[in-house]
C-alpha cells in the first residue's frame, strides 16, 4: 500500500511468496482437484444426463406405468434436487465410498431430476417423476396431490420411516383400504423394482405413509432399505424406494441450523449494518479526502452483477395466471431492493474507507485512474492478486484437512445453491466478482480502519471484521457449524495481510481469483462443454479485466515517465 502523494509502485513479489504459491496449487490440485478427477475416472458413467432427455424418460414413465395420455399442452418442468441429509449422514459417517462401490446410488440415488407435470394455464401438477441424473432411470413417482411439492419426491415432501417429522403428503388418505388391499396394490411396484415381497417386513409405525416396506438385508450404516407407498382414491399415489437419515442426524442437524441462524443474525447480519451505517457516516465526515463520484461505477457494476445473478437463480415457473404473474413481480422488486441496500453499503463503504486511509494513515489504499503508474500498479496487482490467491487455496485445503481430524467436520449437498438449478449454469462465476468487490470493501478498506480507531490496534481491528465476514457464511452446509467460522477466520486474515501489504485492488483481485477457481472447477466438472469452457474462461477472465486496465492506462498515457521506486519498498504498519 502506497502513501499519499507518492508514485505508484505495487509491492514486488518475493520468491519465497511465489514459491507458497506453487506449493499452494499443489496441494490444491493433490487434495481438492484430483480425489475428483479420479472419482470419475472408473466405470461409472459419470455424465449428467441433460434436462431435455430428463423429460423425455419421464414422460415415457408417465405414459408407459402411469396411463397419462400425452397431449400437447403437456408442460414439464426439470429441477435438481438432493438428499441432503441422507447424503450428510453418510458424508459424516464416512458411507459414501461403499454405497458408491456396491452401486446402491445409481438404484438409490440421493441426486435425481425431479420432473413435474403440468397442463398448460395450470398451476396444480398432475404428476412428478424423480430420475437418476446419471442413469435417467426412474427413482420415485407421485400423483396428484402428493405431486404438489418442489422439494421432490425423496425428500421434504414425505417424512422419514421411523419418524414424526416433516409434512406428510397431500392426500394421502388410503380411502378406508385394508393392509391387504394396500398390498396388493403395492405388490406391482415391488415386482417392477425387482423386490420380492416376502422377503420384506411391514413397518408398524409407518409416519403418515400408507405402507412402508423394510429389507433389513440392505443397509446403510443404521438405515434400512424402505420402500414407501401413500394411496388416494384406491390406488398407489406416491412410491419411493431408498434410504433415509436416522432421527437423531436430522435432529443434530436442525439443532446446527439454528445456531447458524443466530451466528448469521447477531456475528454477521447486524453488526454489517453498523458498519454500513458508520460508512456512510464517515463518508460525509471525511468528504474532503475522498470522492463521491470514484464509487459509483463499481457500485453500478455490483447492482448490475446482483441482479443478474439473482434472475439466474430463480426458478421456472409453469403457472401461467394473474397470481403468479403478481407473486413475481413482487419478488422481483424484493430482490432490487436488497441488490440496491447491498451495492449502498458497498459504495459508502469504497468512499468512507478510502477517506479514512487517506486522512488519518496518510496511506492510498485505492488509488486512482489518473495517477501516474496506475496501468502498471493494477497489472502488478493482479500478478499478486493470482498467487495469492493459489496460496489461500493451499491453506483453505489444509485447514479443511486439519479440521476433518479434529472437529471431525462434515458437509452435504445443497440444492438451491447447485448450478443444475441455475437458468444458465455458466454465469455461476459472476458471483465471484460479487464477493471480491462488496467484501473486501466492506470488512477490509473500510471495515479495518474504522475498528482500528476503537480498538487501536491494527491486527484486532482485522481480527474482529474477519469474524463478522467469517460468521456471514455459516448457513452453508457444512457441519459442526463451528467449523467453518474457524476456517475463514484464517483465510480472512490472510485477506487482510494481503489489503495491507499491497492494498484494495490486490486484494479484491485475490478474492475473485480464489472464488473464480473454484467456481470455475465447478463448472469444468459438470463436463459439459459450454460449461467447461465458462469454466476456462472463469480462470483467466480476472487476468483478462486487469490487462484491459492496464491498456486504457498505459505508463505514458499522461505524459508522466513510469516511476522508479526504491529496491526494497517501504513497509506498512500492518497484521
Amino acid at each position: 500500500m502506497n502513501s499519499v502523494g507518492q508514485p505508484l509502485q505495487q509491492r514486488p513479489l518475493t520468491t519465497r511468496v511465489i514459491l507458497a504459491g506453487v506449493l499452494g496449487l499443489i496441494v490444491f490440485i493433490m487434495f481438492q482437484v484430483a480425489p475428483q478427477l479420479l472419482s470419475g475416472s472408473g466405470e461409472e458413467d459419470t455424465t449428467v444426463i441433460s434436462k431435455t432427455e430428463a423429460r423425455t424418460k419421464a414422460a415415457a414413465f408417465a405414459a408407459q406405468q402411469l396411463g397419462h395420455s400425452q397431449t400437447a399442452q403437456d408442460e414439464w418442468m426439470v429441477s435438481y434436487q438432493t438428499d441432503s441429509s441422507f447424503y450428510g449422514y453418510m458424508s459424516r459417517e464416512k458411507l459414501l465410498e461403499d454405497y458408491s462401490k456396491k452401486k446402491l446410488d445409481q438404484r438409490y440415488p440421493f441426486d435425481v431430476f425431479h420432473a413435474v407435470l403440468y397442463t398448460s394455464g395450470t398451476s396444480d401438477p398432475l404428476l412428478a417423476v424423480d430420475l437418476n441424473m446419471y442413469t435417467g432411470e426412474v427413482a420415485a413417482f407421485a400423483l396428484g396431490a402428493n405431486a404438489n411439492s418442489g422439494e421432490g419426491l425423496n425428500y421434504g415432501s414425505i417424512p422419514p420411516a421411523g419418524t414424526s417429522k416433516g409434512i406428510y403428503p397431500e392426500g394421502s388418505e388410503d380411502g378406508g383400504l385394508t393392509l391387504e388391499q394396500k398390498e396388493n396394490l403395492a405388490r406391482p411396484w415391488l415386482k417392477l423394482w425387482g423386490a420380492n415381497p416376502a422377503k420384506l417386513q411391514i413397518e408398524a409405525d409407518n409416519a403418515g405413509y400408507g405402507l412402508v416396506y423394510s429389507d433389513s438385508s440392505v443397509k446403510v450404516g443404521e438405515s434400512p432399505l424402505s420402500y414407501q407407498f401413500s394411496f388416494l382414491d384406491g390406488d398407489v399415489s406416491y412410491f419411493r424406494a431408498g434410504f433415509t437419515a436416522p432421527a437423531w442426524h436430522d435432529t443434530y442437524v436442525e439443532d446446527q441450523t439454528s445456531l447458524a441462524k443466530k451466528l448469521t443474525l447477531y456475528g454477521y447480519g447486524l453488526p454489517t449494518l453498523a458498519l454500513g451505517i458508520l460508512a456512510l457516516i464517515f463518508s460525509i465526515l471525511r468528504r474532503g479526502h475522498t470522492s463521491f463520484v470514484r464509487g459509483i461505477f463499481l457500485s453500478s457494476v455490483h447492482f448490475v452483477i446482483m441482479m443478474i445473478s439473482t434472475y439466474n437463480m430463480l426458478p421456472e415457473s409453469s403457472a401461467d395466471n394473474a397470481e403468479a404473474h403478481i407473486t413475481a413481480v413482487v419478488m422481483f422488486i424484493i430482490y432490487a431492493l436488497y441488490s440496491l441496500l447491498m451495492s449502498s453499503l458497498l459504495y459508502f463503504s469504497l468512499v468512507g474507507g478510502n477517506g479514512l486511509w487517506r486522512q488519518e494513515e496518510g496511506m492510498n489504499p485505492w488509488p486512482r485512474a489518473k495517477e501516474p503508474g496506475y496501468g502498471k500498479y493494477v497489472l502488478d496487482s493482479i500478478r499478486a492478486g493470482y498467487v495469492w490467491a493459489l496460496i489461500l487455496l493451499g491453506v483453505q485445503t489444509v485447514m479443511f484437512i486439519i479440521l476433518s481430524y479434529t472437529l471431525h467436520n462434515w458437509s452435504t449437498t445443497d440444492a438451491s445453491q447447485s448450478p443444475y438449478n441455475m437458468r444458465y449454469a455458466w454465469l455461476l462465476p459472476i458471483v465471484a466478482w460479487l464477493a471480491g468487490l462488496s467484501e473486501e470493501a466492506v470488512y477490509r478498506l473500510f471495515g479495518i480502519r474504522m475498528l482500528k480507531k476503537l480498538v487501536k490496534n491494527t491486527f484486532i481491528a482485522s481480527l474482529i471484521t474477519t469474524l463478522i465476514w467469517a460468521f456471514g457464511h455459516t448457513l452453508y452446509p457444512i457441519y459442526p457449524v463451528s467449523s467453518r467460522p474457524i476456517e475463514l477466520t484464517v483465510i480472512g486474515l490472510l485477506f487482510s495481510y494481503i489489503f495491507l501489504r499491497y492494498g484494495f485492488i490486490a486484494v479484491m483481485f485475490a478474492h475473485v481469483v480464489f472464488d473464480s477457481i473454484l467456481m470455475g472447477a465447478t463448472l469444468i466438472f459438470m463436463q459439459e462443454s459450454v460449461n467447461i469452457g465458462a469454466g476456462i474462461v472463469t480462470i483467466i477472465m480476472p487476468f483478462v479485466v486487469g490487462y484491459i486496465v492496464y491498456r486504457f492506462n498505459p505508463p505514458n498515457k499522461s505524459g508522466h515517465p513510469q516511476p522508479k521506486g526504491p529496491e526494497e519498498p517501504f513497509q506498512p504498519s500492518g497484521i
